[in-house]
């Protein structure tokens, strides 16, 4: 339903919508995202391969990412994917040394930094000046202009990426001016800006009070700012990752002990930190339900995991139902950076990734096995 609702947006325009695998890689959602036409916005060889093998178009394919190695951009050279964001002179470098071995002309875009706060989460934060991302605004004149006599690079395009977990649509609107005004510019010196990238960043409503703007009207507020004539004929590019799954996704855990410690309520589950950080690194909160009716009492408490850290939970000083033993729960909105950035932290296996749809559901990860920890172990 989120990528059908981008695309309503995008009809209008020519478009690529890039879904950021970072978020989930898992290769079932890459194969609805290829059903559903999208193209794949990556940050590794290791997506890079794995959006190939779901097989996304190499046409469709983004790469974005400050650390591209050089065993990697000739990975993307050789797959011909669409375009590269480059991020430093470093890196445009390594890319027309490499493709002019091959006898290629790499597309690129320049990633821009447009300095504009967000206000998210600061270790989610991407575009203030000094992030370790993109270009600065005020250097990509120059930028641009020095790139210009590379003979193995053709620069067509022009990213943007803000941050992530954004519920306002302003810094959004607020960044599109600025590369809208250095769009005008680049083109006066000469460069054919085919491709306009705004990157990703639109958030999800973890907690009631958060009511960030659906996908289409978020996409009609930056089209509003590209309208004139010459802004019609430009391909736009999106890479949104945890607005398509963040919400479709829920952590299923069962409670493995309530203790009380000097009037303090935990509810200790089976599931914690090495299934999902975000709360404990980004202070994150997920709204957590109990599976069945819950019971009438209710307490407040910790719900913590079985990881040998005190950091290691999912909520604090939650008012939930009274649970018990075998209980189960569902920690809400775990579908973007829940299983993409889980661990075997304390040689836990990874959990079981469930496909559920039209009222069925198949595995689409099996369960790990100690088994499995042994074989990294040969």
């Amino acid at each position: 339903e989120q990528m059908r609702d981008y695309k309503k947006g995008l009809a209008s325009r020519n478009h690529i919508l890039c879904y950021a695998l970072k978020a989930n890689s898992n290769p079932s959602i890459l194969a609805l995202a290829r059903s559903e036409g999208c193209g794949a916005d990556i940050t590794s060889g290791g997506e890079l391969h794995e959006a190939l093998a779901a097989g996304i178009s190499a046409s469709k394919i983004v790469y974005a990412g400050v650390g591209k190695t050089d065993g990697e951009i000739r990975q993307a050279v050789k797959a011909g994917i669409l375009m590269f964001n480059v991020e430093s002179r470093a890196e445009i470098e390594s890319i027309n040394s490499i493709a002019g071995r091959f006898g290629k002309k790499a597309r690129v875009a320049v990633r821009i930094n447009p300095d504009v706060d967000a206000k998210t989460h600061k270790k989610i934060t991407t575009g203030t000046a000094r992030a370790k991302f993109g270009i600065p605004i005020s250097d990509a004149i120059e930028f641009y202009l020095s790139s210009r006599p590379l003979k193995n690079i053709e620069i067509a395009g022009i990213h943007s990426h803000i941050g992530s977990q954004i519920v306002s649509v302003a810094p959004f609107v607020s960044a599109a001016k600025k590369i809208k005004n250095l769009v005008g510019k680049l083109e006066s010196a000469g460069f054919k800006i085919k491709y306009v990238d705004l990157g990703g960043g639109l958030g999800i409503r973890y907690r009631r009070g958060e009511n960030p703007p659906s996908p289409e009207s978020f996409v009609r507020e930056m089209f509003g700012v590209f309208s004139s004539e010459r802004d019609l004929a430009r391909t736009y590019i999106f890479e949104p990752g945890r607005s398509i799954v963040g919400v479709a996704g829920a952590l299923v855990a069962s409670v493995v002990y309530h203790k009380e410690v000097l009037g303090k309520h935990f509810f200790i589950a089976d599931a914690g930190m090495s299934d999902l950080i975000r709360p404990t690194l980004y202070d994150a909160y997920h709204e957590i339900l109990p599976v069945k009716k819950p019971r009438a009492k209710t307490v407040t408490a910790d719900v913590v995991g079985p990881i040998c850290e005190t950091g290691d939970f999912l909520a604090l000083s939650r008012k939930l139902p009274l649970m018990k033993k075998n209980d189960l729960i569902a920690v809400m909105c775990a579908g973007a950076y829940g299983f993409a950035m889980s661990s075997r932290y304390n040689s836990r296996p990874r959990a079981a990734e469930i496909l559920v749809s039209d009222g069925k559901f198949k595995i689409v990860r099996k369960r790990e096995t100690y088994a499995d920890l042994a074989m990294t172990d040969l």
